[in-house]
């Protein structure tokens, strides 16, 4: 029996114990390091050999990660590693760090209670880096820092002893500051990584070698050490004697929890039931006896078994066989048909699972990632997950081949189930399927699957960009009147504060149109700065906007509330400028004229009559359009920096701030996302390739005045709307 199968079979033994269990994600900004780490982490651990580890990548399986060298999926994989005669098992999910798959780093801290920030020593903290750790401490992740490429400092950099320190020490107190700025108050000062506790580890992933204060006792090699053997140029004794894996993952047994520590203090956070119910008790207990509670954080499509569910299993035990509810599906039951665990991209089947591992399931179809899964049939669902930033970018497709059609569309919904940052709109009379994602890239390896990995053949637009709309100031009352005049609507409009704006991107504000704890609800809105006389009328939150009954004593409105909701969907679905969402913007319905025969007020009434209103009262509030925009990092060498602010000014981009580093200039800018296609090619050109640069996506800002009508046209005509939008008189006359 081979060191992988004698471990496989250690790891079904080890998780019944959860004390025993350590479910932990790796998440950095792009570049620094995280794939090569878990790659030498699964070997040295005896899941793949040891002169692959670093150069196979088994965690980027997908043949496009491979050819582009970065990771796009978050995979998982489980490992066996000892401690002081105690053998633990550690659930390892690789997250990407590029921001154009930010989804996937907020679905993996779902599945975790540990992390392990990578931070590369040259380049220190970076924009994604805050990224990643704010998603992580915002679902209760406890961090731990690995500081990678240090054998560059002395290599490529140069520097003495005393200098690399301070450089540790800055990366140290920057990520701290990180860490006290985004942790829950009752972790900001606990959750501190500090060097002499041994929650900062340092090393070379792709040399393997790793240095804690904890393992140099073990291994008898300080900082002295290491500094002397890479001035030699020898790491691989430097690897033997003090290995990647053996430091890193004792440091992750220390200093991260098991499932039994963490879901007492993470499961009020992601489930809003009753903590005292049955599923909140076992959840809180992590009980392998309770009902099953699981949540699915990924799906990967395996051409032979079809879609698999990957996800963190609460409490409950699964077996094979079982049947089981997904949230949102009702009364129909699911068998699970297959049960293993994840060893890179190698499924090991297993005939049962216990709460707080990670399970591989094949038979739950209709799981989306973000779904709950459950043995109880009504039970309350996990928290949806708040993604960071949403669709910039468009495509439209269609395929080549007319026979290709049903496959498309059977594809597409694969393809928005397995990564719901991904949104499709398929419009089944033309044939044309919209599909929206985080930037270029996204899209770009999203269509590559599509032809490689489907074999589906299609034909693509030049990319579109997502706008927004809002209003500029307040707008009503104006009346929308029903097609048979019988009821009338009065709504006013006005722009929505920044605050509740940000708590519903943030996701404190939930987006739904049945607000459940109305009481709590009422409170935040009005510690965000709404009059809590308008907080009590809150109806529906949508997107960014919030639908408020302001009205006294209207009759039959109650029963007509549910329609009025439906077109507040509608409209700020497609606003009346050039059919884009609506952004920021605050609906109040301030009076309604109902006719008392329900049969006088059915949807084909009501929805028309209410969606008027919004659009005639936002013509009068000043309609305006909204780009997306995004921060550009740019490190580029001093003498190139002219020419990095030229690109940015030529595409209506702000610097923000420029700073220097011995010969490497740093410019951040904010630039509008229309102005960004191309940038990759034309940034190199005008530096000769001497550049690294990265973006975020940064909100919305207003299209400049001059550009507005021009902007709104082309989209209007794209769409196949009249060129000029239609004024509140139009919407009067209806």
């Amino acid at each position: 029996m081979g060191r992988k199968e004698d471990n496989i079979q250690k790891a079904s033994e080890i998780m019944k114990d959860i004390k025993r269990i350590r479910n932990i994600g790796i998440a950095a900004h792009i570049d620094h390091g995280k794939t090569t780490l878990s790659d030498n982490l699964i070997a040295g651990a005896g899941m793949m050999s040891d002169e692959l580890a670093g150069k196979q990548l088994v965690l980027d399986y997908d043949e496009q990660e491979q050819a582009r060298g970065i990771t796009i999926n978050a995979a998982a994989a489980s490992m066996v590693h000892e401690v002081e005669g105690t053998t633990f098992l550690v659930n390892l999910i690789d997250t990407p760090g590029h921001v154009d798959f930010g989804g996937d780093v907020t679905r993996a801290m779902r599945a975790v209670d540990g992390a392990v920030i990578v931070v590369d020593s040259v380049e220190g903290p970076m924009p994604q880096t805050e990224t990643v750790v704010r998603q992580a401490l915002r679902e209760k992740v406890k961090p731990i820092l690995f500081i990678n490429k240090v054998d560059r400092l002395i290599n490529e950099l140069k520097l003495g002893p005393d200098d690399m320190m301070k450089r540790f020490v800055k990366i140290i107190t920057d990520v701290n500051k990180l860490i006290k700025r985004y942790a829950p108050e009752e972790f900001k000062e606990s959750w501190q990584v500090k060097v002499e506790t041994g929650s900062v580890v340092f090393g070379s992933a792709f040399n393997n070698w790793a240095l804690s204060t904890k393992y140099t006792p073990k291994s008898s090699i300080g900082f002295k050490e290491v500094y002397q053997y890479l001035q030699a140029g020898d790491q691989k004794t430097l690897a033997k004697k003090t290995p990647l894996h053996k430091v890193l993952l004792d440091a992750v047994v220390h200093h991260l929890p098991s499932p039994a520590e963490a879901q007492k203090y993470r499961v009020p956070q992601i489930w809003k039931g009753d903590i005292t119910s049955e599923a909140g008790k076992a959840m809180m207990n992590c009980d392998p006896n309770g009902p099953i509670m699981m949540m699915v954080t990924k799906i990967i499509v395996d051409e032979h078994a079809g879609e698999v569910s990957i996800g963190r299993l609460f409490s409950g035990k699964i077996t094979k066989g079982v049947e089981l509810y997904i949230s949102g599906q009702g009364d129909k039951k699911y068998k699970v048909q297959q049960l293993a665990m994840m060893v890179g991209p190698d499924r090991i089947p297993i005939d049962e699972i216990y709460a707080g591992n990670i399970p591989a399931i094949v038979g739950l179809k209709d799981a989306v990632a973000g779904s709950s899964v459950s043995s109880m049939k009504d039970v309350e669902p996990f928290e949806p997950m708040v993604h960071y930033s949403e669709p910039v970018v468009t495509v439209a497709l269609e395929a080549k081949y007319t026979k290709d059609l049903p496959r498309l569309i059977e594809v597409l919904r694969t393809i928005a189930k397995a990564d719901p940052s991904i949104q499709v709109e398929i419009n089944q009379e033309t044939g044309e399927h919209l599909m929206s994602g985080m930037g270029e890239l996204h899209l770009e390896v999203t269509l590559y699957r599509i032809r490689n990995d489907f074999k589906v053949e299609v034909d693509t637009s030049d990319p579109i960009v997502v706008y927004r709309e809002t209003v500029q100031g307040k707008g009503g009352p104006f009346e929308g009147k029903s097609p048979n005049k019988h009821n009338k609507f009065y709504i006013e409009v006005e722009p929505l504060n920044k605050e509740i704006v940000d708590a519903i991107l943030k996701g404190d504000l939930a987006q739904t149109d049945r607000i459940k704890d109305k009481k709590s609800v009422i409170n935040l809105l009005e510690q965000l700065g709404l009059d809590r006389d308008e907080a009590k009328g809150i109806e529906a939150i949508h997107g960014p906007n919030i639908l408020l009954d302001v009205t006294k004593g209207v009759q039959y409105l109650n029963e007509t509330m549910e329609l009025v909701k439906e077109a507040f969907t509608e409209a700020m679905d497609k606003g009346p400028l050039a059919n884009e969402k609506v952004y920021g913007v605050k609906v109040k319905l301030v009076d309604a004229k109902l006719h008392e025969d329900s049969i006088h007020r059915g949807p084909a009434q009501v929805i028309p009559a209410v969606r008027n209103a919004i659009y005639g009262a936002m013509c009068q509030a000043g309609r305006i359009l909204l780009e997306p925009m995004q921060k550009v990092y740019v490190d580029t060498p001093l003498e190139e920096s002219g020419s990095v602010t030229r690109e940015f000014q030529q595409r209506r981009g702000i610097i923000v701030e420029m700073e220097q580093e011995g010969e490497q200039s740093k410019i951040v800018a904010m630039v509008p996302v229309p102005e960004m296609f191309g940038f990759a090619s034309a940034i190199r050109g005008a530096t000769g390739g001497r550049v690294l640069w990265s973006t975020e996506n940064s909100g919305y800002q207003v299209v400049p005045k001059d550009l507005q009508m021009q902007v709104v046209g082309k989209i209007r005509e794209r769409k196949g709307l009249k060129a000029e939008p239609y004024d509140e008189n139009y919407y009067a006359n209806l």
